[in-house]
């Protein structure tokens, strides 16, 4: 049981460590966001790498949160467990190490820009708005990939009673919200992963996760669903 707690713990900072890394990416990554990128970014290439680093960063804390879990869930669902493990440990990380490399080139591509001048610019901006899309293609895989992942890892708490189930539901309804952020910008109803609509879709799933951290931190699992799930598994063995 102790050891249970321990994971509780570690996951809650996990998550806590993801989350904040994320928004400190967004933070850092604000000339990206500028209509004269590739000179800010010349500007600024320190800023971008600070950004990276903290998607890196993000990124490799949630990859431990499927490992941690996994000898928990499986007692309960032993496929969507490993589903969770090879979706948000194996593909969500692939994906944030494709995203961190695409700002690491616009560096470079920024800085080259820089050099290069009139009129030969010109293709330096085609090619950093190319790099671009490519990021804003790779966030939207990531958006579908994170929400299965998540409704696995909420199905799995739903059904164990690990966590409170309203915390539960609470995560389900919010990562579903925040699945539909990938279709609006798959058919361009809205045009960036950055857009104030977008911002207000995810507000709910952000807040629901750390509020889960905290839970975990605090209170950790439900002790009562673990007995319960040991001794019907040492049941089912004999």
């Amino acid at each position: 049981m102790n050891n249970y707690r321990k994971t509780a713990v570690i996951v809650g900072v996990l998550y806590i460590i993801g989350t904040v890394s994320g928004i400190l990416s967004m933070a850092f990554s604000g000339p990206l966001r500028e209509a004269a990128y590739l000179g800010s970014i010349a500007v600024n290439p320190n800023q971008i790498v600070v950004a990276a680093l903290c998607v890196l960063l993000m990124g490799l804390a949630l990859a431990l949160v499927p490992i941690m879990l996994f000898p928990l869930l499986r007692k309960y669902n032993e496929v969507l467990a490993l589903g969770y493990v090879v979706f948000r440990g194996a593909l969500e990380t692939a994906l944030y190490i494709g995203m961190t490399i695409s700002w690491l080139v616009l560096i470079v591509l920024g800085l080259e820009y820089v050099k290069a001048g009139a009129p030969a610019a010109s293709y330096f901006q085609t090619l950093g708005t190319v790099l671009l899309a490519g990021h804003e293609a790779l966030s939207t895989v990531l958006i579908i990939v994170f929400s299965l992942n998540a409704l696995m890892l909420y199905t799995v708490f739903y059904q164990s009673k690990l966590i409170p189930r309203w915390i539960s539901i609470w995560g389900i309804i919010a990562i579903l919200l925040h699945l539909t952020t990938a279709f609006l910008l798959m058919f361009s109803i809205v045009e960036s992963t950055t857009s104030p609509v977008l911002m207000v879709f995810n507000l709910l799933i952000l807040v629901q996760e750390m509020v889960m951290a905290v839970w975990l931190i605090v209170k950790g699992f439900n002790p009562a669903a673990i007995v319960a799930q040991t001794t019907l598994n040492s049941g089912d063995q004999k």
